[in-house]
């Protein structure tokens, strides 16, 4: 079997509810977030997935994700990894776009990076390094990060350049799997909500 990656994006978090970039500052979920972890965790532990028994799980450290990883049953299994931290967003962290484009018109994160924050070219690279692992054993694994860095991952898994991620919408508490099709990388299922509508 071609292995296949799973992403879950971590649940709501205060920044992320009222849009504020939240790279490395490390903010705890709201209830809210805590409830879909939980949700997540059941959906992941009943038929298809079953538990994912046999799946390497790693985490970005970030309290944010380890605690969504936790919160879904999978904290025991899993080894957090520098790699899934979000992009470091420099001077822009904590500000919302509104904020963003008042200083910088136009601004979009995929173009035109962030001042003093993390290159597109490194952020590539660590996408690249989790792809690397993902395809190096003949096994699924199962990561818990967050949106940009998710979504720069789903880019590389595709071999499109990470500006790519651009197109791609990720919602807190959401899961996706990258796989395969005819032999080719593949989204077989993204930004999927269904167990926060219980």
């Amino acid at each position: 079997m071609a292995p296949r990656i799973l992403l879950a994006r971590h649940g709501q978090t205060e920044w992320s509810l009222s849009g504020r970039h939240t790279g490395r500052t490390d903010i705890p979920l709201l209830e809210e977030g805590r409830r879909g972890a939980k949700l997540l965790g059941e959906r992941l532990h009943r038929a298809p997935w079953s538990g994912l028994e046999g799946v390497e799980v790693r985490t970005s450290p970030l309290v944010r994700a380890s605690e969504t990883c936790a919160l879904a049953g999978f904290g025991e299994r899993a080894q957090p990894w520098d790699a899934l931290m979000e992009v470091d967003y420099g001077a822009y962290e904590g500000l919302t776009p509104a904020e963003i484009h008042a200083e910088q018109p136009g601004w979009v994160l995929w173009k035109d990076g962030v001042p003093g924050g993390e290159t597109l070219a490194r952020v590539s690279a660590r996408a690249d390094e989790v792809v690397r692992w993902a395809r190096s054993a003949e096994r699924d694994v199962l990561v818990f990060a967050h949106g940009h860095i998710l979504r720069s991952i789903c880019a590389r898994w595709l071999g499109e350049d990470v500006s790519f991620g651009s197109r791609m919408r990720l919602d807190p508490t959401s899961l996706s799997v990258l796989s395969w099709a005819y032999g080719e990388p593949a989204v077989e299922r993204w930004n999927d909500t269904a167990h926060l509508e219980l």
